[in-house]
């Protein structure tokens, strides 16, 4: 077992250097007077549609030679769809450059007809030097006085702004001038120059200049945080009302032991509501082994998304490329541990003996669907010719961490959860003949319930997830992590507190199927964030076509499923300890 354990630690060790973006600079960000700059191309699309991208040089630009080289950077990098190239424009460090060619540039029917299309849907390039990003627009339109028709005028020129601090780069910026008419069998000259400025900015201020901070820090994020908080107070405050009072006085009916014969009959006739079905309450629920891995799968994604905030407050992980999806893909690796371990816990508890059928799917659910949705989305990029298409040795990477690093920790988990919490210690004991359950109003169905428990705690991530989606799908680099780490705490004490409740109206309500209630009342909150990001892309973006479409929509749905996921197992688990504690005390036999 030990050597076990040392094999699994090497191999994630290996995965964080071959993957993590700090091991996989550049260089070391100095630079001597003359030394050569690289200026990487990546890639050109649409800028109304982020995902749908492509390689730089699939427009006819000025190609460099065949000996050009390629970067591929960490795993979040390559799943980003990043592929950098050296343009072979010729930089040196502090050395200004007047206009000098590029290339001339010869177009025919065919490359016009290119360029046209890129610049009538908006089409933006990125660049980069020294790990600073540079954007520009292809070209523009202008309408012609002469005719009815638009003129489609290209960039000729380039001119790129180069900021210094001693030997470091501090800042880069490209404008773009020399606008020409595309004319078919016309020779054009493009063009670049460079300047270089000193600035007395640090180097670990360089990447401040991204940052939007009135919007990120506006009142109304301020607000929403604070109006979060307040439902929190009112919400545990109730929940605290209902153990320390309602629950109170029934324990002192229940318990009250009398001789006088009309006084213990009409304490029997006063008995309703939860204390009745505790016989029923610890009855396994339905399809066990689906619950128990949903369950140890949403506490994995819960620790794992605390544990890649703090990361990324302490790391600042949004300055590298592809360093979220790169931590997130090494943590999640690294907590499946807790999977393993919350399900096989779980369903050895409530007498469940298939253990390894609820590993297999704690291990596989969350990652596979995934997997599913992702291998539609690679075969639309794929057709496109986007670099949004996922290499087959990136796939092949991924599938390795997970069966040699994610797989191993969660067989280990739940053998360990078997093993040390997986001995049944319901506090009452189970009727062997269930229970009927009375007709009730509609409000206090399960379904209604489950409906209902998802609206407080999306209300308190509501605003957040615009400023999510806006810096994911806007190009907003989003940096207010410790804003993110408030939310989640709020959300996680906001869901456990409304399923409680409802998991308590359903108990008064004489229904045991609390189980799934709870699950799917909180799970509910992904139903309402996904349409909302329906709203969102109908009324808050100019995003077209089935290519960005289908990504959005097939990210939405991983992060809802994820997220629904997530909630359902803190309601469940937080249901959970609520009912074991109400029947502790009460006289189950």
């Amino acid at each position: 077992m030990l050597s076990t354990v040392r094999l699994i630690y090497a191999v994630i060790l290996i995965f964080s250097l071959l993957f993590s973006p700090s091991f996989a600079s550049e260089s070391d960000h100095k630079y001597n007077p003359d030394e050569p700059v690289t200026l990487w191309v990546n890639k050109v699309g649409p800028y109304y549609n982020p995902q749908e991208r492509y390689n730089y040089y699939s427009l006819p630009f000025c190609h460099p030679d065949g000996s050009a080289a390629h970067r591929w950077g960490g795993l979040g990098e390559v799943l980003g769809g990043n592929e950098l190239i050296d343009s072979q424009i010729q930089m040196k460090f502090g050395k200004n450059v007047e206009r000098t060619t590029i290339c001339e540039l010869q177009l025919d029917a065919a490359k016009v007809e290119q360029f046209k299309q890129a610049i009538e849907n908006s089409y933006w390039f990125e660049f980069f030097v020294d790990d600073l990003p540079l954007w520009g627009f292809v070209g523009e339109m202008h309408s012609d006085k002469s005719s009815d028709k638009s003129k489609h005028l290209l960039y000729m020129n380039k001119n790129f702004i180069i900021k210094y601090n001693g030997n470091q780069i501090i800042h880069a910026n490209i404008t773009l001038d020399n606008l020409m008419p595309l004319e078919e069998g016309r020779v054009y000259d493009m063009t670049y120059t460079v300047k270089w400025v000193p600035t007395n900015v640090t180097f670990a201020r360089r990447f401040d200049v991204y940052l939007d901070y009135p919007f990120f820090e506006h009142q109304i994020h301020w607000f929403s945080i604070f109006n979060s908080f307040m439902m929190v107070i009112f919400l545990t405050g109730l929940v605290s009302m209902i153990l320390m009072r309602t629950l109170r006085n029934d324990y002192a009916k229940y318990a009250r032991e009398e001789d006088d014969l009309e006084s213990l009959e009409r304490d029997v006739s006063e008995e309703s509501g939860w204390k009745l079905v505790h016989g029923d309450v610890f009855r396994p629920p339905w399809n066990l082994v689906l619950l128990s891995s949903l369950v140890g799968t949403g506490a994995q994604l819960a620790t794992l998304v605390l544990l890649v905030i703090i990361l990324a407050i302490v790391g600042m992980l949004y300055i590298g490329r592809g360093a979220i999806v790169t931590t997130f893909i090494v943590c999640y690796a690294l907590t499946s541990f807790i999977s393993g371990y919350v399900s096989g816990g779980m369903y050895s508890r409530n007498g469940g003996k298939n253990w390894i059928k609820t590993m297999i799917l704690s291990a596989s659910f969350f990652p596979f669907t995934c997997f599913g949705i992702g291998f539609i989305l690679n075969t639309i990029a794929i057709i496109y010719g986007s670099l949004a298409a996922i290499p087959f040795g990136t796939i092949v990477v991924v599938f390795v961490i997970w069966a040699f690093v994610s797989f191993p920790l969660a067989l280990l988990g739940t053998v360990v959860g078997r093993n040390w919490s997986g001995a049944p210690n319901n506090p009452c004991r189970v009727k062997t003949i269930p229970r009927p359950i009375p007709e009730k109003k509609w409000y206090l169905t399960p379904s209604v319930i489950s409906l209902v428990g998802g609206l407080l705690p999306f209300g308190s991530i509501f605003i957040e997830m615009y400023f999510v989606f806006t810096s994911f799908w806007n190009y907003k680099v989003y940096y207010v992590y410790g804003f993110m780490l408030l939310v989640f705490v709020i959300l996680i004490i906001v869901t456990a507190c409304v399923t409680i409740v409802g998991t308590y109206f359903l108990l008064n309500a004489e229904n045991y199927h609390w189980q799934w209630t709870a699950f799917f009342s909180a799970a509910s909150t992904a139903i309402y964030v996904f349409f909302y990001s329906i709203y969102y892309y109908h009324g808050k973006t100019k995003m077209s076509g089935f290519f960005q479409s289908s990504f959005y929509f097939g990210y939405t749905l991983m992060f809802c499923l994820g997220l629904g996921i997530l909630c359902g197992a803190v309601g469940y688990l937080g249901s959970n300890l609520f009912v074991r504690r109400i029947y502790r005390n009460i006289k189950c036999d």
